[in-house]
Protein backbone atom coordinates (compact mmCIF):
# COMPACT_ATOMS: atom_id res chain seq x y z
CA UNK A 1 0.00 0.00 0.00
CA UNK A 2 3.13 2.31 0.58
CA UNK A 3 4.22 1.52 -2.63
CA UNK A 4 0.65 2.62 -4.78
CA UNK A 5 0.31 6.07 -2.51
CA UNK A 6 3.89 6.59 -3.05
CA UNK A 7 3.72 6.20 -7.25
CA UNK A 8 0.20 7.71 -7.09
CA UNK A 9 1.15 10.75 -5.18
CA UNK A 10 4.61 11.19 -7.41
CA UNK A 11 2.63 10.43 -10.53
CA UNK A 12 0.19 12.79 -9.77
CA UNK A 13 2.73 15.62 -9.91
CA UNK A 14 3.34 15.68 -13.58
CA UNK A 15 -0.16 14.57 -14.02
CA UNK A 16 -1.46 17.71 -12.62
CA UNK A 17 -0.33 19.88 -15.63
CA UNK A 18 -3.73 18.50 -17.29
CA UNK A 19 -2.09 15.73 -20.29
CA UNK A 20 0.55 18.37 -21.03
CA UNK A 21 2.44 16.45 -22.74
CA UNK A 22 0.12 15.23 -24.97
CA UNK A 23 0.45 16.28 -28.52
CA UNK A 24 -3.16 17.17 -29.06
CA UNK A 25 -2.08 20.70 -27.58
CA UNK A 26 1.85 21.05 -27.99
CA UNK A 27 2.79 21.36 -24.65
CA UNK A 28 5.05 20.06 -22.70
CA UNK A 29 7.43 19.55 -19.70
CA UNK A 30 11.06 20.91 -19.74
CA UNK A 31 13.01 19.40 -17.64
CA UNK A 32 16.82 20.53 -17.07
CA UNK A 33 18.61 20.31 -14.03
CA UNK A 34 20.64 23.65 -14.30
CA UNK A 35 16.85 25.49 -15.01
CA UNK A 36 15.35 23.99 -11.91
CA UNK A 37 18.44 24.31 -9.82
CA UNK A 38 18.22 27.88 -10.95
CA UNK A 39 14.59 28.15 -9.91
CA UNK A 40 15.32 27.17 -6.85
CA UNK A 41 18.15 29.34 -6.09
CA UNK A 42 15.58 32.04 -6.76
CA UNK A 43 13.06 30.42 -4.47
CA UNK A 44 15.34 29.95 -1.53
CA UNK A 45 14.76 32.96 0.61
CA UNK A 46 11.06 33.24 -0.09
CA UNK A 47 10.54 29.48 0.63
CA UNK A 48 12.30 30.07 3.83
CA UNK A 49 10.20 33.39 4.63
CA UNK A 50 7.18 31.56 4.13
CA UNK A 51 8.33 29.23 6.65
CA UNK A 52 8.83 26.55 4.06
CA UNK A 53 12.37 26.28 3.73
CA UNK A 54 12.61 22.73 4.87
CA UNK A 55 10.41 21.07 1.64
CA UNK A 56 11.49 20.12 -1.35
CA UNK A 57 9.91 21.81 -3.94
CA UNK A 58 9.69 21.31 -7.38
CA UNK A 59 9.59 23.89 -10.03
CA UNK A 60 8.85 22.77 -13.86
CA UNK A 61 8.78 24.37 -17.11
CA UNK A 62 5.97 24.56 -19.88
CA UNK A 63 7.22 24.57 -23.02
CA UNK A 64 4.47 27.13 -23.94
CA UNK A 65 4.36 30.50 -25.28
CA UNK A 66 1.41 32.04 -23.46
CA UNK A 67 2.13 33.40 -20.07
CA UNK A 68 1.00 31.89 -17.66
CA UNK A 69 2.16 30.40 -13.73
CA UNK A 70 -0.08 28.10 -11.47
CA UNK A 71 0.72 25.33 -8.34
CA UNK A 72 0.52 21.95 -9.61
CA UNK A 73 0.55 20.28 -6.27
CA UNK A 74 1.50 20.87 -2.62
CA UNK A 75 5.11 21.04 -3.85
CA UNK A 76 5.28 21.50 -7.95
CA UNK A 77 4.84 24.70 -9.66
CA UNK A 78 4.69 25.36 -13.21
CA UNK A 79 5.48 28.02 -14.71
CA UNK A 80 5.52 28.63 -18.67
CA UNK A 81 8.24 29.38 -20.86
CA UNK A 82 6.45 32.63 -22.20
CA UNK A 83 6.23 34.09 -18.84
CA UNK A 84 9.77 33.65 -18.19
CA UNK A 85 10.60 35.19 -21.36
CA UNK A 86 8.76 38.07 -20.44
CA UNK A 87 10.17 38.69 -16.92
CA UNK A 88 13.11 41.21 -16.92
CA UNK A 89 14.39 41.03 -13.59
CA UNK A 90 15.21 38.69 -11.26
CA UNK A 91 12.91 39.96 -9.10
CA UNK A 92 9.66 39.98 -11.30
CA UNK A 93 10.87 36.09 -11.45
CA UNK A 94 10.78 35.93 -7.66
CA UNK A 95 7.51 37.74 -7.13
CA UNK A 96 5.81 35.50 -9.62
CA UNK A 97 7.03 32.29 -7.45
CA UNK A 98 6.36 34.91 -4.32
CA UNK A 99 2.73 34.58 -5.48
CA UNK A 100 2.27 31.09 -6.28
CA UNK A 101 4.46 29.70 -3.09
CA UNK A 102 1.95 32.17 -1.25
CA UNK A 103 -0.82 29.86 -2.91
CA UNK A 104 0.73 26.75 -1.07
CA UNK A 105 1.59 28.39 2.17
CA UNK A 106 -2.37 29.88 2.56
CA UNK A 107 -3.94 26.32 1.94
CA UNK A 108 -5.41 27.56 -1.40
CA UNK A 109 -5.05 24.19 -2.41
CA UNK A 110 -7.65 22.21 -0.24
CA UNK A 111 -10.58 23.13 -1.70
CA UNK A 112 -9.63 21.71 -5.07
CA UNK A 113 -11.35 18.28 -4.84
CA UNK A 114 -14.35 20.12 -4.56
CA UNK A 115 -13.16 22.52 -7.94
CA UNK A 116 -12.33 19.21 -9.46
CA UNK A 117 -16.29 17.51 -9.47
CA UNK A 118 -17.21 20.87 -11.33
CA UNK A 119 -15.15 20.45 -13.68
CA UNK A 120 -15.56 16.98 -14.51
CA UNK A 121 -19.11 18.58 -15.35
CA UNK A 122 -17.73 20.82 -17.83
CA UNK A 123 -15.60 18.35 -19.41
CA UNK A 124 -13.77 15.15 -19.16
CA UNK A 125 -9.63 15.63 -18.27
CA UNK A 126 -7.87 12.53 -18.12
CA UNK A 127 -6.19 10.55 -15.46
CA UNK A 128 -3.88 13.78 -14.99
CA UNK A 129 -6.66 15.59 -12.82
CA UNK A 130 -8.23 12.42 -11.26
CA UNK A 131 -4.56 12.17 -9.90
CA UNK A 132 -4.31 15.34 -8.38
CA UNK A 133 -7.39 14.80 -6.91
CA UNK A 134 -6.01 11.44 -5.07
CA UNK A 135 -3.01 13.24 -3.87
CA UNK A 136 -5.21 16.03 -2.64
CA UNK A 137 -7.65 14.16 -0.81
CA UNK A 138 -5.21 10.99 -0.10
CA UNK A 139 -7.67 8.42 -1.30
CA UNK A 140 -6.36 6.19 -4.45
CA UNK A 141 -10.44 5.75 -5.16
CA UNK A 142 -10.32 9.60 -6.03
CA UNK A 143 -8.12 8.49 -9.06
CA UNK A 144 -11.20 7.23 -11.18
CA UNK A 145 -10.00 8.55 -14.89
CA UNK A 146 -12.42 10.91 -16.44
CA UNK A 147 -11.39 10.33 -20.02
CA UNK A 148 -9.79 12.53 -22.48
CA UNK A 149 -11.82 15.94 -23.63
CA UNK A 150 -11.90 19.91 -23.28
CA UNK A 151 -8.59 19.90 -21.27
CA UNK A 152 -7.98 23.66 -21.67
CA UNK A 153 -11.80 24.66 -20.18
CA UNK A 154 -11.14 21.97 -16.85
CA UNK A 155 -7.58 23.26 -16.58
CA UNK A 156 -8.82 26.87 -16.14
CA UNK A 157 -11.68 25.75 -13.58
CA UNK A 158 -9.38 23.53 -11.74
CA UNK A 159 -6.40 25.95 -11.19
CA UNK A 160 -8.45 29.36 -11.36
CA UNK A 161 -8.48 30.95 -8.07
CA UNK A 162 -10.66 33.70 -6.49
CA UNK A 163 -10.18 37.38 -6.41
CA UNK A 164 -10.04 36.89 -2.55
CA UNK A 165 -7.73 34.25 -3.22
CA UNK A 166 -5.15 36.63 -5.14
CA UNK A 167 -5.39 39.42 -3.01
CA UNK A 168 -4.56 37.22 -0.01
CA UNK A 169 -1.84 35.51 -2.19
CA UNK A 170 -0.37 38.80 -3.30
CA UNK A 171 -0.26 40.56 0.41
CA UNK A 172 1.61 36.99 1.70
CA UNK A 173 3.25 37.45 -1.64
CA UNK A 174 4.66 40.93 -0.36
CA UNK A 175 5.35 39.90 3.35
CA UNK A 176 8.11 37.26 1.81
CA UNK A 177 9.61 39.53 -0.46
CA UNK A 178 10.05 42.33 2.05
CA UNK A 179 11.32 39.31 4.59
CA UNK A 180 13.93 37.99 2.05
CA UNK A 181 14.87 41.47 1.28
CA UNK A 182 13.40 41.84 -2.27
CA UNK A 183 11.90 44.91 -3.30
CA UNK A 184 8.06 43.99 -3.75
CA UNK A 185 7.57 46.71 -6.41
CA UNK A 186 8.47 43.59 -8.81
CA UNK A 187 4.70 42.15 -7.68
CA UNK A 188 3.83 45.77 -9.20
CA UNK A 189 6.25 44.96 -12.30
CA UNK A 190 4.54 41.79 -13.18
CA UNK A 191 0.72 42.79 -12.50
CA UNK A 192 1.78 45.64 -15.62
CA UNK A 193 2.91 43.22 -17.59
CA UNK A 194 -0.97 41.67 -17.30
CA UNK A 195 -2.77 45.24 -17.06
CA UNK A 196 -5.61 45.60 -19.30
CA UNK A 197 -5.97 42.14 -20.48
CA UNK A 198 -8.93 41.57 -18.43
CA UNK A 199 -10.42 44.06 -21.15
CA UNK A 200 -10.00 41.51 -23.62
CA UNK A 201 -12.06 38.45 -25.18
CA UNK A 202 -10.95 35.21 -23.62
CA UNK A 203 -9.78 33.55 -26.60
CA UNK A 204 -7.16 36.69 -26.59
CA UNK A 205 -6.04 36.73 -23.02
CA UNK A 206 -3.37 34.85 -21.58
CA UNK A 207 -4.09 31.71 -19.31
CA UNK A 208 -2.17 33.63 -16.55
CA UNK A 209 -5.20 36.34 -16.82
CA UNK A 210 -7.96 33.70 -16.51
CA UNK A 211 -6.52 31.34 -13.57
CA UNK A 212 -5.17 34.74 -11.77
CA UNK A 213 -7.89 37.46 -12.33
CA UNK A 214 -6.00 41.03 -12.10
CA UNK A 215 -8.43 43.50 -10.76
CA UNK A 216 -7.88 47.29 -9.87
CA UNK A 217 -7.74 47.29 -6.70
CA UNK A 218 -4.94 44.39 -6.25
CA UNK A 219 -3.17 46.31 -8.31
CA UNK A 220 -3.84 49.38 -6.08
CA UNK A 221 -3.26 47.16 -3.03
CA UNK A 222 0.25 46.43 -4.55
CA UNK A 223 1.54 49.82 -4.76
CA UNK A 224 0.53 50.44 -1.71
CA UNK A 225 2.29 47.90 -0.47
CA UNK A 226 5.33 48.44 -2.39
CA UNK A 227 5.23 52.30 -1.31
CA UNK A 228 4.92 51.39 2.04
CA UNK A 229 8.28 48.59 2.13
CA UNK A 230 11.50 49.57 3.70
CA UNK A 231 14.08 47.19 1.89
CA UNK A 232 17.31 47.72 2.39
CA UNK A 233 19.69 47.78 -0.41
CA UNK A 234 20.88 44.40 -0.72
CA UNK A 235 24.02 41.94 -2.61
CA UNK A 236 21.85 41.21 -6.01
CA UNK A 237 24.94 39.34 -7.66
CA UNK A 238 23.65 36.02 -6.94
CA UNK A 239 20.56 36.52 -7.85
CA UNK A 240 21.48 38.36 -11.11
CA UNK A 241 23.30 34.68 -11.83
CA UNK A 242 21.15 32.33 -11.44
CA UNK A 243 18.26 34.59 -13.57
CA UNK A 244 21.15 35.08 -16.27
CA UNK A 245 21.78 30.93 -16.15
CA UNK A 246 18.37 30.47 -16.20
CA UNK A 247 17.01 32.83 -19.16
CA UNK A 248 20.27 31.64 -20.91
CA UNK A 249 19.67 28.65 -21.08
CA UNK A 250 16.11 28.41 -21.66
CA UNK A 251 16.48 30.80 -24.50
CA UNK A 252 19.46 29.46 -26.55
CA UNK A 253 17.34 25.86 -26.50
CA UNK A 254 14.06 27.21 -27.27
CA UNK A 255 15.43 29.94 -29.51
CA UNK A 256 16.76 29.95 -33.14
CA UNK A 257 20.99 29.89 -33.12
CA UNK A 258 21.33 32.98 -35.07
CA UNK A 259 19.12 34.82 -33.06
CA UNK A 260 21.01 33.98 -29.71
CA UNK A 261 24.82 34.27 -31.71
CA UNK A 262 23.24 37.71 -32.31
CA UNK A 263 22.06 38.67 -29.17
CA UNK A 264 25.34 37.59 -27.66
CA UNK A 265 27.66 40.00 -29.93
CA UNK A 266 31.07 39.45 -28.98
CA UNK A 267 31.21 38.76 -25.21
CA UNK A 268 32.95 36.25 -23.31
CA UNK A 269 31.24 36.09 -20.05
CA UNK A 270 30.24 32.64 -18.76
CA UNK A 271 26.66 32.98 -19.57
CA UNK A 272 27.56 34.25 -23.32
CA UNK A 273 29.73 30.99 -23.57
CA UNK A 274 27.23 28.88 -22.80
CA UNK A 275 24.53 30.35 -24.68
CA UNK A 276 27.04 30.11 -27.77
CA UNK A 277 27.84 26.52 -27.05
CA UNK A 278 24.53 25.66 -27.54
CA UNK A 279 24.07 27.85 -31.14
CA UNK A 280 26.68 26.03 -32.01
CA UNK A 281 25.18 22.87 -31.82
CA UNK A 282 22.30 23.72 -32.19
CA UNK A 283 23.53 25.01 -35.89
CA UNK A 284 25.19 21.93 -35.92
CA UNK A 285 28.62 22.45 -35.46
CA UNK A 286 29.77 20.28 -32.72
CA UNK A 287 33.28 21.16 -33.45
CA UNK A 288 32.78 24.62 -32.33
CA UNK A 289 30.11 23.68 -29.59
CA UNK A 290 32.56 21.15 -27.77
CA UNK A 291 35.28 24.29 -28.31
CA UNK A 292 33.16 26.68 -27.00
CA UNK A 293 32.73 24.51 -23.89
CA UNK A 294 36.13 23.70 -23.19
CA UNK A 295 36.51 27.45 -23.24
CA UNK A 296 33.53 27.73 -20.27
CA UNK A 297 34.85 24.80 -18.39
CA UNK A 298 38.68 26.21 -18.35
CA UNK A 299 36.15 29.06 -16.48
CA UNK A 300 34.29 26.88 -14.27
CA UNK A 301 35.77 23.39 -14.20
CA UNK A 302 33.71 22.20 -11.18
CA UNK A 303 30.35 23.18 -12.30
CA UNK A 304 28.23 19.98 -12.66
CA UNK A 305 25.41 21.93 -15.17
CA UNK A 306 28.20 22.77 -17.94
CA UNK A 307 29.77 19.46 -17.45
CA UNK A 308 26.47 17.94 -17.60
CA UNK A 309 25.71 20.22 -21.20
CA UNK A 310 29.10 19.14 -22.32
CA UNK A 311 27.83 15.80 -21.87
CA UNK A 312 25.00 16.40 -23.79
CA UNK A 313 26.27 18.04 -26.70
CA UNK A 314 28.83 14.96 -26.78
CA UNK A 315 26.08 12.86 -26.72
CA UNK A 316 23.93 13.75 -29.44
CA UNK A 317 27.22 14.19 -31.23
CA UNK A 318 27.36 10.41 -31.46
CA UNK A 319 30.87 10.68 -29.35
CA UNK A 320 29.41 8.54 -27.06
CA UNK A 321 32.46 7.92 -24.60
CA UNK A 322 33.57 11.14 -24.26
CA UNK A 323 29.77 11.95 -23.08
CA UNK A 324 30.31 9.41 -20.59
CA UNK A 325 33.32 11.06 -19.33
CA UNK A 326 31.68 14.19 -19.38
CA UNK A 327 28.35 13.09 -17.40
CA UNK A 328 30.49 10.72 -14.69
CA UNK A 329 32.24 13.94 -14.13
CA UNK A 330 28.98 16.32 -13.90
CA UNK A 331 27.75 13.22 -11.36
CA UNK A 332 30.41 13.42 -9.29
CA UNK A 333 30.08 16.71 -8.73
CA UNK A 334 26.48 16.67 -8.12
CA UNK A 335 25.24 12.91 -6.97
CA UNK A 336 21.86 13.81 -6.04
CA UNK A 337 20.89 15.77 -9.42
CA UNK A 338 18.50 12.86 -10.71
CA UNK A 339 18.43 14.54 -14.42
CA UNK A 340 22.43 14.44 -14.57
CA UNK A 341 22.51 10.31 -13.27
CA UNK A 342 20.14 9.84 -15.94
CA UNK A 343 21.92 11.27 -18.82
CA UNK A 344 24.78 9.13 -17.89
CA UNK A 345 22.62 5.67 -17.76
CA UNK A 346 21.61 7.20 -21.48
CA UNK A 347 25.28 7.26 -22.68
CA UNK A 348 26.33 4.17 -20.88
CA UNK A 349 23.38 3.01 -22.73
CA UNK A 350 24.56 4.02 -26.08
CA UNK A 351 28.15 2.20 -25.72
CA UNK A 352 26.36 -0.93 -26.29
CA UNK A 353 28.47 -3.00 -24.22
CA UNK A 354 27.16 -5.39 -21.86
CA UNK A 355 29.14 -3.99 -18.64
CA UNK A 356 28.19 -0.66 -19.69
CA UNK A 357 24.27 -1.50 -19.80
CA UNK A 358 24.20 -2.99 -16.42
CA UNK A 359 25.94 -0.04 -14.98
CA UNK A 360 23.29 1.98 -16.80
CA UNK A 361 20.52 -0.18 -15.32
CA UNK A 362 21.91 1.20 -11.82
CA UNK A 363 22.50 4.54 -12.38
CA UNK A 364 19.13 5.06 -13.51
CA UNK A 365 17.35 2.95 -11.50
CA UNK A 366 19.03 5.85 -8.77
CA UNK A 367 17.91 8.20 -10.55
CA UNK A 368 14.28 6.71 -10.79
CA UNK A 369 14.16 6.64 -7.01
CA UNK A 370 14.69 10.47 -7.21
CA UNK A 371 12.35 11.42 -10.16
CA UNK A 372 9.67 8.67 -10.79
CA UNK A 373 8.09 11.00 -12.95
CA UNK A 374 10.41 11.69 -15.62
CA UNK A 375 9.40 10.34 -19.14
CA UNK A 376 12.41 10.48 -20.83
CA UNK A 377 14.12 8.49 -17.90
CA UNK A 378 11.46 5.98 -17.66
CA UNK A 379 11.94 5.09 -21.27
CA UNK A 380 15.54 4.41 -20.63
CA UNK A 381 15.35 2.60 -18.02
CA UNK A 382 12.59 0.44 -19.98
CA UNK A 383 15.22 -0.21 -22.20
CA UNK A 384 18.12 -1.20 -19.88
CA UNK A 385 15.72 -3.90 -17.86
CA UNK A 386 14.85 -5.29 -21.32
CA UNK A 387 18.79 -5.43 -22.52
CA UNK A 388 19.50 -7.17 -19.24
CA UNK A 389 16.67 -9.50 -19.67
CA UNK A 390 14.38 -8.41 -16.64
CA UNK A 391 11.26 -8.05 -19.51
CA UNK A 392 8.26 -7.88 -16.74
CA UNK A 393 10.26 -4.78 -15.45
CA UNK A 394 10.90 -3.46 -18.92
CA UNK A 395 6.88 -3.42 -19.49
CA UNK A 396 6.07 -1.72 -15.94
CA UNK A 397 8.06 0.86 -16.67
CA UNK A 398 6.95 1.63 -20.37
CA UNK A 399 3.73 1.04 -18.60
CA UNK A 400 4.37 4.28 -16.33
CA UNK A 401 5.51 6.01 -19.05
CA UNK A 402 2.18 5.66 -21.15
CA UNK A 403 0.24 6.54 -18.32
CA UNK A 404 2.36 9.69 -17.89
CA UNK A 405 1.15 10.45 -21.33
CA UNK A 406 -2.47 10.09 -20.48
CA UNK A 407 -2.88 6.98 -22.84
CA UNK A 408 -3.97 4.68 -20.31
CA UNK A 409 -5.53 2.09 -22.53
CA UNK A 410 -1.55 1.52 -23.68
CA UNK A 411 -0.52 1.81 -20.36
CA UNK A 412 -2.53 -1.56 -19.35
CA UNK A 413 -1.85 -3.44 -22.22
CA UNK A 414 1.54 -3.30 -20.48
CA UNK A 415 0.87 -3.42 -17.43
CA UNK A 416 -1.29 -7.05 -17.76
CA UNK A 417 1.99 -7.92 -19.38
CA UNK A 418 4.27 -7.03 -16.59
CA UNK A 419 1.73 -8.14 -13.89
CA UNK A 420 2.03 -11.58 -15.79
CA UNK A 421 5.84 -11.63 -15.58
CA UNK A 422 6.11 -10.05 -12.15
CA UNK A 423 6.27 -12.15 -8.33
CA UNK A 424 3.06 -11.62 -7.47
CA UNK A 425 2.80 -9.31 -4.60
CA UNK A 426 6.57 -7.51 -5.65
CA UNK A 427 6.63 -3.64 -6.01
CA UNK A 428 6.22 -3.69 -9.87
CA UNK A 429 3.33 -6.31 -9.88
CA UNK A 430 1.34 -4.07 -7.10
CA UNK A 431 2.32 -0.82 -9.32
CA UNK A 432 0.98 -2.31 -12.75
CA UNK A 433 -1.92 -3.76 -10.65
CA UNK A 434 -2.40 0.17 -9.65
CA UNK A 435 -2.52 0.90 -13.67
CA UNK A 436 -5.09 -1.73 -14.68
CA UNK A 437 -7.30 -0.63 -11.93
CA UNK A 438 -6.89 2.91 -13.04
CA UNK A 439 -7.51 2.00 -16.69
CA UNK A 440 -10.54 0.20 -16.06
CA UNK A 441 -11.92 2.97 -13.90
CA UNK A 442 -11.36 5.22 -17.17
CA UNK A 443 -12.56 3.15 -19.55
CA UNK A 444 -15.77 3.13 -17.23
CA UNK A 445 -16.02 6.91 -17.06
CA UNK A 446 -15.89 7.28 -20.67
CA UNK A 447 -18.73 4.69 -21.36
Amino acid sequence: MHQLKHFLTTLCLICATVVSTLPANGQSLIRDAEIERSLRELAAPLMNAAGLGNQRMNFWILDDSKMNAFVAGPKTIILHSGLLFRLETPEMVQAVLAHEIAHIANGHLSRRPANLQASGRMARVGLALALAAAAATGSAEAAVGLGVGSADAARRAFFAHTRAEEASADRSAGRYMVGAGIDPGALVDVMEVFRGQEVLTTARQDPYVRTHPLTRDRLRAAQGMAAAANVPDRDRSASAYWYARLQGKLSAFLRNPNWTQRRIGNRTDEVALMRRAIAYHKTPDPERAIATMDKLLSVRPNDPYYNELLGQILFESRRYPQAVEAYRRAVALAPREAQIQAGLGRALLALKTSSATREALNVLQRAYSRDPVNPRLLRDLAQAYAETGQSGMASITVAERYALAGRLDDAAVQARRASGLLPAGSPGARRAQDIIRSAERSSKARR
